[in-house]
C-alpha cells in the first residue's frame, strides 16, 4: 500500500502469487480509491475457501466430486470419514493452493498421517489449518477452463489447458488445448465454468479447474480467482492478451469479443523450470545463478522469468525459475520446439529440472498424449536418473565428444611452445570412453567442420562452435541439434534431450591403460541421516538410544513452504541426534548418527 501511495498508482495488478487472492488487500486498495485488477472481494472469498466453493458450485449446477465438505477436527475424525467415503481419498487444505496442504491416502494410517501433514503445511503457508476430504478420482486428468468476465454481464470461456503432468500436486507441464477433450466435452466444461463465474458475480480473468476421468466425466476441483501461471499458453492459441483484458475490464470496458469469436489456433506447451534436483528426488536447490542463459525468444518461444545471472534462489520462496513456452501449428511441432528450447536453456550454480523436463518431452507416453496426474509417479516410481532417458541415437554424443576434443587438440598443437616434439600434426585415431566402454573413432577436420567415422558410419559435423562455449550448436549429417558442453581436461559432460553423458576422450593406447584402473569406492554414509536439502528442521521424531525400523519417520524438514519427511532406510539404533528443531540445515549436514 505504501508503494502505491509513493508512486501515485491508480491500479494494482497483483500477478499470480498469493497476494492476488488476498481479500484484505483488495479492501485496503478500495479504501484508498485504487483499482484492483482482478475480481471483487466476494468472488475471492467464496472461491478461495474450497469448502464454500464446492457448495456454491453445486448450487450453480456444476459437477462436484463426492466427499465431506465440512472441516475435519482431528486425525481420528479424518480416518472415520475416509473409511466412510472409501479409499483412496484426498485430504486438502481449505485455503490451499500451489499443491500445498494436499495428501492422498489409501488406508487409515495414511489418512491419519496425511491429516497432520496437510494441516501443518496449510498452517505454515496460509495461516489456516482447516482440512476437508473428498473422493480421489483414479486415472484423473487435470483440465482447467480459462474464463473472462466484465462488469457488463458478459462472461466467456477461452478453451482449456491440460495440466496433468504434476509432481506432488504441483504442475510441471501444461498444454493448450488438451489432447484428450472432444468438442462436446470442451463446450460442456466451458458452459459450467461460465455458470459458476456468473454465480459469484465474477469479473476479470479466472480459471475453473476440473478433474476428468477416463470416460471424460468431469468434476469441479476449484476456482482460481486470478491469472494463472500457465496463462501464456491460452494467449498463444487464442491470440488474446489476458493481462490487457484484465486491465480494460478493471477500467470498466466491456469485453471486445463474444464466445463465438474465441478461436483455437495451433498448440502451445509450457514447462516450469524449477530450482530442484531431479537426481535427488526433486529436492529443492538454493544458491547463486552463476550462469543463466535462456533460449532466444521469437514468435514460437517465450520465456517468462524474474531471475538473472548472478541472482540468488532463496529457500523462502517458490522454487520456480522460469516458465518456458513453445508454440506450433500442431502438438508435435510444439513438442519439438520445446525439446530444442530445453536443450538451449543453460543454468549453472543451482540444480534445476531441465533434464527431467526434456526427458518428459521425449517420453513415448507423453508424445502419445496418454496422460494422468499419476504420470510421473507411475513412470518414475523410484525417482529419476539420466540413464532412464532413451537416447534417440547413442552415436550422436560420441560424435560430438570426439569432434570437440579434436578441436581442442588442434588448437593446442598450434599454440607456441605446446606439444613439443609433436609438431603441428594431430592424430585422427581417438577413443571415446563412456561408462568404461571404449568407442573407437576417427576424426579429421573439413572446411566447415569435421568428419567423424564411428562404428562403420560417416558423420559430417558442421558447426561454428568456438572453444569454451557452453552450447554446441550445429548439424550432424544435416540434422540440426544442440548439446550443452562442460569440459574438465579430457572429460566432457554432454547434456541433450534430458540425458547427461560423461565421456573421456583419449588416444587408443591411453584408453587401454585407463581400462585397467580400479574404480574408486564411494564412502559408506549409511550410519548417518544427512539433510538432503537446505531447510528448516521442524521436527525430530526419535531420540538417542531409540531403536528404529526401516520406513519409520526420523525427521521433518521444511523448505520452500513444503514439508519433507525423512525416513529410516534400514533398522538401527540412534547413537546421537546432532541437530535440533529450529536449526537451519545445509545440504548433507548430519542430523542423526546411528550405531
Amino acid at each position: 500500500m505504501q508503494a502505491c501511495r509513493d508512486t501515485g498508482a491508480q491500479a494494482v495488478h497483483p500477478g499470480y502469487g498469493f497476494l492476488s487472492e488476498n481479500a484484505a488487500f483488495c479492501e485496503a486498495l478500495e479504501r484508498e480509491g485504487i483499482a484492483f485488477i482482478g475480481p471483487a472481494t466476494f468472488a475471492i472469498t467464496s472461491m478461495g475457501d474450497k469448502i464454500t466453493s464446492k457448495k456454491l458450485a453445486g448450487e450453480a449446477g456444476v459437477n462436484i466430486i463426492p466427499g465431506h465438505t465440512e472441516v475435519i477436527r482431528d486425525a481420528e475424525e479424518a480416518v472415520r470419514i475416509s473409511d466412510a467415503i472409501g479409499y483412496p481419498v484426498m485430504l486438502k487444505a481449505s485455503a490451499g493452493g500451489g499443491g500445498k496442504g494436499m495428501r492422498v491416502a489409501h488406508n487409515a494410517e495414511e489418512a491419519r498421517d496425511g491429516f497432520e501433514r496437510a494441516s501443518n503445511e496449510a498452517r505454515s503457508s496460509f495461516g489456516d489449518d482447516r482440512v476437508f476430504i473428498e473422493k480421489f478420482i483414479e486415472e484423473p486428468r487435470h483440465i482447467e477452463i480459462q474464463v473472462m468476465a466484465d462488469t457488463h454481464g458478459n462472461v466467456i470461456y477461452l478453451n482449456e489447458r491440460e495440466c496433468s503432468i504434476q509432481r506432488r500436486h504441483q504442475k510441471v507441464i501444461e498444454e493448450a488445448p488438451s489432447p484428450f477433450l472432444d468438442a462436446a466435452t470442451r463446450k460442456a466444461m466451458g458452459e459450467q465454468a461460465v455458470a459458476l463465474a456468473r454465480a459469484v458475480q465474477y469479473r476479470s480473468a479466472g480459471t475453473v479447474e476440473f478433474i476428468v476421468d477416463a470416460q471424460r466425466n468431469f468434476y469441479f476441483l476449484e476456482m482460481n480467482t486470478r491469472l494463472q501461471v500457465e496463462h501464456p499458453i491460452t494467449e498463444k492459441i487464442t491470440g488474446v492478451d489476458l493481462v490487457e483484458l484484465m486491465i480494460r475490464v478493471a477500467d470498466g470496458e466491456a469485453l471486445p469479443l463474444g464466445q463465438e469469436e474465441v478461436r483455437l489456433d495451433g498448440w502451445a506447451i509450457e514447462a516450469r523450470v524449477y530450482a530442484e534436483d531431479p537426481f535427488r528426488n526433486f529436492l529443492p536447490s538454493i544458491g547463486r545463478l552463476v550462469h543463466y542463459r535462456p533460449p532466444a525468444e521469437d514468435s514460437h518461444v517465450r520465456v517468462d522469468t524474474g531471475v538473472y545471472e548472478g541472482g540468488e534462489v532463496s529457500m523462502f520462496y517458490d522454487p520456480m525459475i522460469a516458465k518456458l513456452v513453445t508454440y506450433g501449428a500442431d502438438r508435435g511441432e510444439a513438442i519439438r520446439r520445446m525439446q530444442r528450447a530445453l536443450d538451449e536453456y543453460y543454468i549453472r550454480g543451482v540444480q534445476h529440472n531441465i533434464s527431467f523436463l526434456n526427458a518428459l518431452m521425449v517420453h513415448p507416453r507423453f508424445i502419445e498424449g496418454r496422460l494422468t496426474t499419476n504420470f510421473i509417479a507411475e513412470e518414475y516410481p523410484d525417482g529419476f536418473n539420466a540413464g532412464m532417458v532413451p537416447q534417440e541415437d547413442p552415436a550422436k554424443p560420441i560424435v560430438v565428444a570426439a569432434m570437440i576434443h579434436r578441436h581442442y587438440m588442434d588448437r593446442a598443437a598450434h599454440l607456441s611452445g605446446q606439444l613439443q616434439g609433436y609438431g603441428r600434426k594431430v592424430g585422427e585415431e581417438w577413443a571415446v570412453v563412456i561408462e568404461r566402454r571404449i568407442h573407437a573413432v576417427r576424426v579429421r577436420p573439413t572446411q566447415n567442420g569435421y568428419h567423424v567415422h564411428y562404428d562403420g558410419r560417416d558423420y559430417s559435423v558442421v558447426t561454428d562452435w568456438a572453444l569454451g562455449q557452453p552450447l554446441f550448436e550445429g548439424s550432424i549429417n544435416g540434422e540440426t541439434l544442440c548439446f550443452q558442453v562442460e569440459r574438465q581436461g579430457l572429460r566432457y559432460s554432454l547434456y541433450h534431450r534430458g540425458a547427461r553423458i560423461d565421456a573421456l576422450v583419449m588416444t587408443p593406447r591411453a584408453a587401454e591403460l585407463n581400462d585397467l584402473m580400479p574404480e574408486k569406492a564411494a564412502p559408506d554414509l549409511s550410519r548417518f541421516l544427512l539433510s538432503p536439502m537446505p531447510g528448516l528442521l521442524v521436527k525430530v521424531s526419535v531420540s538417542e538410544g531409540q531403536e528404529v525400523k526401516a520406513g519409520e519417520e526420523l525427521a521433518v524438514i521444511e523448505a520452500m513452504k513444503m514439508e519433507n519427511v525423512l525416513r529410516a532406510e534400514r533398522d538401527g539404533v540412534v547413537a546421537r541426534v546432532s541437530a535440533g528443531v529450529g536449526d537451519s540445515l545445509m545440504v548433507d549436514q548430519t542430523i542423526i548418527e546411528f550405531e
